[in-house]
């Protein structure tokens, strides 16, 4: 009985923990910035992305020996630059990244609650390095740096 009820409350703080990861200010801004990429002048240069990445992938399969590989692979360069530097694209990203560091800081949170030896693949170094060896060390020798 007693694991029963530790599981509901367990359950019941992930619900809290998820609505207030729903309605904290970066998941709020990702989701605008997220519908702010239907305008039709990002929807054209993504949808141009896509038709000219379909034609490298298809060049790519012979490499330079391909007739059009110099024109595909310039012509791909060319608007993965312009999406690059569209507005809508460049906020996105960012809105992404701040909810995606959130989600990992919390994760780490999590993690050391349970036990300072968890590894969370963050996917950023600064977390990575965080969590890794001055959290008091992994022990195990690896790729960290840190020594049993």
């Amino acid at each position: 009985m007693f694991a029963t009820m530790e599981s509901l409350a367990l359950l019941d703080l992930s619900d809290e923990l998820s609505a207030m990861i729903l309605s904290s200010e970066e998941a709020n801004n990702y989701l605008r910035k997220k519908q702010a990429l239907q305008n039709p002048e990002t929807q054209a240069k993504v949808q141009a992305f896509a038709k000219i990445k379909e034609a490298y992938e298809e060049v790519e399969r012979f490499g330079r020996y391909h007739p059009d590989y110099k024109e595909v692979t310039r012509k791909t360069r060319a608007l993965k630059r312009e999406l690059d530097m569209d507005e809508g694209i460049a906020d996105f990203r960012r809105a992404e990244t701040d909810l995606q560091n959130l989600l990992d800081e919390i994760s780490l949170l999590l993690a050391g609650a349970v036990s300072s030896n968890i590894m969370v693949p963050t996917g950023n170094p600064f977390f990575e390095q965080k969590s890794a060896c001055s959290s008091g060390g992994c022990g195990s020798g690896g790729s960290c740096g840190c020594s049993a």
